[in-house]
């Protein structure tokens, strides 16, 4: 679903509390999909006190909201108590553009990479077709790329925790859901410690008969062995080799893949503290207090102005819609 243009982009949709609001075109360099925050209107006085659902108001087209950043302002946790984390999806299923979290930027949109000046879409490679989950990111997460995993042996690629959602749902860009955890796989990307963590949306219809990475192989088979496929041979068009794997490619339980992303959230206090070199990272935000990065709503509210308006989408190139076929190694 992309926004209504009228001059410049209005809130796309509000879910989870939060909202997003397109810059630019889609398919473009300058594409940017900035959050705000929402907040449920407010009940009026004569209403009766049996509580009803309430459709979140987003505010930051009149002014009222509060612009945020998705790396640092968005909460880690949906739940601490169930280990439910938020997960803020990058890349709906079955589509190509790489989209990601822009970690130089300021308050971090989303914008699609690029490489070697153009903007990059992951190849189709037999069998799959575009990504094979809904992908993204845990906020409040950081792979320190400073930091030498005792598990891999190799340090961080520099990004937010990834994670692959298995729900049926195919989910919307920007969308902020709750997941909860059910394994990892340890990619090697180039050298750097890639976490892939696998969960499931807490609001798929068959989300509570998932609680450990098992229930992924007994519930979907096969699943766990086309995203280990996925990874491996996904940068082969490109003309680079097959990604490797810690583990011998296994998939690590739960309780591991839990351990794992509360380490990268300590790295990421460091980060936001300034305890630890962040590089070109903006670490720009409007909710951690004490952090020395932290900006007014008017600073924040500068950097969206400052964006281009929102224009109709680029069409995808069709060179995207490929097909590799390559014998498996």
């Amino acid at each position: 679903a992309h926004a209504h243009c009228r001059g410049v982009c209005g809130a796309v949709r509000a879910m989870a509390g939060y909202s997003v609001e397109e810059r630019s075109a889609p398919h473009s360099l300058e594409y940017r999909l900035f959050f705000s925050e929402c907040r449920a209107l407010p009940a009026p006085r004569t209403a009766p006190r049996t509580p009803s659902p309430l459709s979140p108001l987003c505010l930051a087209e009149d002014g009222a909201g509060r612009y945020v950043s998705p790396f640092h302002d968005i909460p880690i946790y949906a739940d601490t108590g169930e280990n439910v984390f938020n997960m803020v999806v990058e890349v709906p299923r079955w589509t190509n553009a790489k989209m990601e979290i822009a970690t130089k930027d300021p308050l971090n949109p989303i914008k699609q990479d690029v490489k070697k000046g153009k903007l990059r879409y992951v190849a189709n490679v037999f069998p799959h077709k575009g990504y094979i989950w809904n992908y993204g990111a845990i906020p409040q997460t950081w792979e320190d790329p400073g930091h030498k995993d005792e598990n891999t042996g190799c340090c961080g690629d520099n990004d937010p925790i990834d994670v692959c959602e298995i729900g049926s749902k195919v989910c919307s860009r920007g969308e902020v859901i709750k997941v909860k955890v059910l394994g990892t796989l340890a990619l090697i990307d180039e050298g750097e410690t890639d976490w892939k963590i696998i969960a499931i949306n807490v609001e798929d219809p068959e989300a509570g008969s998932y609680n450990d990475i098992n229930d992924v192989r007994r519930m979907k088979p096969g699943y766990l062995e086309a995203t280990v496929d996925w990874f491996r041979r996904y940068k082969v068009p490109d003309g680079k080799p097959e990604n490797q794997f810690a583990f011998n490619g296994e998939f690590k339980d739960k309780d591991f893949a839990v351990k794992v992303i509360k380490s990268t959230h300590e790295h990421w206090k460091a980060l936001i503290a300034k305890k630890a070199d962040g590089g070109e990272i903006c670490c720009t935000n409007l909710t951690v207090s004490d952090s020395p990065f932290c900006c007014s709503q008017e600073c924040a509210k500068a950097t969206v102005d400052a964006a281009p308006p929102c224009r109709a989408a680029n069409p995808i190139p069709p060179e995207v819609d490929k097909w590799f076929y390559y014998q498996k190694n």
